[in-house]
């Protein structure tokens, strides 16, 4: 099997950073009644994995 390249896994991670980014700063703004469970379990579960905000931006918003 093939090893990615760097450019791909750069932009793959920058994707992913971005992506956190934008998830934890909806977050913050977002009242509380409009998120799914609580706030401080959201940020825990977006930080663990940045794949995870995509989960926030299905689930996790009202």
């Amino acid at each position: 099997m093939r090893k990615p390249s760097k450019p791909v896994l750069a932009v793959i991670g920058a994707a992913q950073a971005v992506s956190s980014a934008l998830a934890w700063r909806d977050l913050a703004q977002r009242p509380d009644e409009r998120v799914r469970g609580r706030k401080n379990l959201w940020r825990v579960f977006i930080t663990i994995n940045p794949g995870n905000s995509i989960a926030y931006w299905l689930v996790g918003r009202k």
